[in-house]
Parts: structure tokens; C-alpha cells; sequence
């Protein structure tokens, strides 16, 4: 897998191993250029550089996370980073490179920021790219996604659809929300049930490097419920329906103020 060019770059300007991406995300010197508007949470633009790259990033403190009723606090950077590790391992790849790192605000995740189009969305998308939703739509109902808008769904400059903002996952209770219903209750296509059976093989190997992080990141129950998710998509074989009870499509989350003083502070430019 390649990395997008027009998010990190080199003097040669060719496209990078996402290795190396990975490598510069979570060793590279970082600056803030500010907050992200109209996130939920603390979301920070920055540059992050080394001896041979530099990119934009997204750095989202854990500090940052608004309080969640149904979520435990802290707990949403781990569940992004778990989010681009299942990705990678199904090897669809739509989840930017992603890492857990420490930063201005202490340790947080950081993911490579998508050069996108800006009027794009999942919406406008849908039917020109059809199989890539179908795989989101299986990843979605795989890590039990809340909170799956339009507008995570992104178009990059690479050509390539690219999914973000994964912190509201792997809850062990059923609460699929997402705008991708099109594919409800349709057969799932063989490529991507041969793709989450070879997950499922890796997953019942509790040495296996991707087990034993994932079982950091999550609770022994997130976990279980995650192997009783995939378990259920292979059985049987086709795409969910929306929940009798409960909404279907993410709304606006309960949540709380955050009264870290610091970060306070820091946006008003107080040091």
C-alpha cells in the first residue's frame, strides 16, 4: 500500500511506502497550526517532519476527548488506533495511517491528514464507487462504527476513498449508525468475505502481533464482541439491516464540556 503524495512528501516528490508514513508519524518532530473547526473533540492540524519527510497530520490529544455517556473516558484515540490496525489487516486500507504517540497535549493519535475533495462526500460517491462502499459498509458493521457520516467518507487527490474519524467503535453492545444503508440485507461480495475469513484466521491466534495489540487497545468484552460481529457477518453472509429499536443514522452525541484550563489557554495564545 501506498501512501497519498499530497499529504506527505519528499524532495523526489514520489509516492512513500506507508512504512515510512507510519515511521514519520510516530517519530517526527511535531508543530500545531491550531484547531481543526467543528470537531467534537480537541483536533489539531499539524506538521509533523523528520530528516527526509514531512506531511500533514491530524493529532487528537486524549486529554481532548469530550466525556461520553455510553464511552469510557480516554478511550476514543485507542479505538481510532484500533480502527486503522483492523483496516490494515483486512487489507482494504481506507483508514489513513494512523499511530499513538506523545505530543503537546500528551499522548494522543495522530493520523495522515487527506488531501480531499471538498465537496465530496458519500452521498456523491456512492454509485461511481459502489465496491469501495461495500467494504466500508462490512467495516462499519465489523467494528460496530456510531457514528459513520457523509462526510468521514472522503474522496483524496490520490483518487482513492478514504474513511476517518473512527473514536466512537468497538463498543461491545450493538449500535451500528451509519448513513450506508444502499447495500442492507444484499449478499456481501466474495472478495470481501474471503478477506474477513483470513481476519477471522488472525484473530483466533491469540499470539498473533495484531491480537495481542488489539487486546491492549480494547476490553476482553469489545474483543469478544468483535470476534461475535465478524463471526455473524460469515454466517450469514450478507450486509446488515438497520435496528428495529434505536436510530440507524449517527445524530448529534450526548456529551459534556471540557474544563481542561489548559487547553484554554493555549487556544486564546496564553502561555
Amino acid at each position: 500500500m501506498n501512501g497519498p503524495a499530497s499529504a506527505a512528501s519528499e524532495a523526489t516528490g514520489q509516492i512513500i511506502a506507508v512504512e515510512r508514513i507510519l515511521t514519520l508519524l510516530a517519530h517526527g518532530k511535531m508543530e500545531l497550526h491550531g484547531l481543526l473547526p467543528g470537531s467534537s473533540n480537541y483536533t489539531f492540524l499539524v506538521t509533523i517532519q523528520n530528516d527526509t519527510l514531512q506531511g500533514l497530520a491530524v493529532y487528537k490529544p486524549q486529554r481532548g476527548e469530550r466525556p461520553l455517556w455510553d464511552f469510557p473516558q480516554g478511550s476514543l484515540c485507542l479505538r481510532e488506533y484500533a480502527a486503522y490496525l483492523v483496516s490494515a489487516a483486512l487489507g482494504w486500507g481506507f483508514v489513513p495511517p494512523t499511530v499513538l504517540r506523545e505530543g503537546p497535549y500528551g499522548v494522543g493519535v495522530v493520523q495522515l491528514y487527506v488531501d480531499a475533495t471538498p465537496e465530496a462526500n458519500y452521498f456523491t460517491l456512492c454509485q461511481r464507487y459502489s465496491h469501495d462502499f461495500q467494504r466500508l459498509a462490512a467495516f462499519d458493521a465489523l467494528i460496530n462504527n456510531t457514528d459513520r457520516k457523509a462526510g468521514h467518507c472522503l474522496l483524496g487527490s490520490d483518487g482513492r476513498i478514504w474513511s476517518i474519524d473512527h473514536g466512537v467503535t468497538f463498543h461491545a453492545r450493538p449500535k451500528l449508525r451509519t448513513v450506508i444503508w444502499d447495500f442492507r440485507g444484499q449478499p456481501i461480495p466474495a472478495d470481501i468475505l474471503a478477506d474477513l475469513r483470513a481476519f477471522q484466521q488472525r484473530l483466533a491466534q491469540p499470539k498473533d502481533p495484531l491480537v495481542v495489540v488489539l487486546g491492549q487497545l480494547l476490553s476482553p468484552q469489545e474483543m469478544r464482541a468483535l470476534r461475535h460481529r465478524l463471526k455473524t457477518l460469515l454466517a450469514k453472509g450478507t450486509f446488515p439491516q438497520p435496528q428495529p429499536i434505536g436510530p440507524a443514522s449517527p445524530g448529534r452525541r450526548s456529551e459534556q464540556h471540557h474544563a481542561d484550563p489548559l487547553f484554554h489557554r493555549r487556544e486564546r495564545g496564553d502561555r
